[in-house]
């Protein structure tokens, strides 16, 4: 009977004896006593129990005509090297692989796709904020530009996932003047490599509806980023307890 090495790093030998009993044919899971096979081991003991090699056979499924899914699972850790480079692969290059066909190839990316939404929503949690919505630009800024007399106008700079790479005060101005340009906008969010920005500016009077020169002014913030490069996804008004999206009353 062989058993499973419950470690991070499967060795060739490891996989040679995965694959083959002693009398050479080919071992699969129903070699094994049930208490011993993936799923059992999974339901009894957790997760966290399993080796890859028995976490991939339970993804796959099933191994194909001559091959078993533990043998095919352990081809893969091998071929790859580990389940990083697994995880790295094209769904082209999982399907060279032989017995791994367009359905075993997906199923694959998709768990292992998952694994990285999961790392990247423990990453929003613990770093840096992500935007999704003109509420989180709000609570972003908002402890900015509470009670604030003057317009502050602000850029928030993401990366391609929205993560924000930095905030920036790009201008003070007097209650009816904005300052802002496009040129110290962009400048700061090349500096920053910013896949994309959006424009915050504070209304000291508490009405936060745009005005046609906060219209124009996003106009030409949306043209300039054009040329640059970097998309103005929204630009948001704020005012201490309430604010608006332009984007959400469709003028950006």
């Amino acid at each position: 009977m062989v058993g499973f090495v419950p470690r991070a790093v499967i060795t060739k030998d490891d996989i040679i004896g995965l694959m083959t009993t002693k009398a050479g044919r080919t071992f699969t899971v129903r070699d094994l006593p049930p208490s011993e096979r993936p799923r059992e081991r999974l339901l009894q003991h957790g997760a966290e129990s399993l080796a890859p090699v028995e976490l991939l056979s339970l993804i796959i499924g099933r191994g194909t005509a001559g091959q078993s899914v533990i043998s095919l699972s352990g081809e893969l850790l091998a071929r790859f090297r580990g389940i990083r480079g697994i995880a790295s692969a094209s769904i082209e290059e999982l399907q060279n692989v032989a017995g791994v066909k367009l359905a075993k190839a997906a199923q694959i990316m998709a768990a292992c796709e998952l694994a990285r939404r999961l790392q990247e929503e423990q990453s929003d949690v613990a770093g840096r904020p992500v935007i999704k919505s003109p509420e989180d630009v709000f609570n972003q800024v908002r402890s900015i530009l509470a009670g604030k007399q003057k317009e502050h106008f602000i850029v928030l700079m993401l990366d391609t996932r929205n993560h924000v790479n930095g905030i920036e005060v790009v201008s003070v101005g007097n209650l009816d003047t904005s300052l802002a340009h496009p040129r110290e906008v962009f400048q700061k969010a090349v500096t920053s490599g910013a896949a994309s920005v959006i424009l915050v500016h504070n209304h000291p009077s508490g009405d936060p509806e745009p005005s046609e020169e906060d219209i124009k002014l996003t106009k030409r913030m949306t043209e300039a980023g054009e040329i640059v490069g970097i998309a103005v996804t929204d630009h948001v008004i704020v005012c201490d307890n309430c604010y608006v999206s332009l984007k959400g009353r469709n003028l950006l």
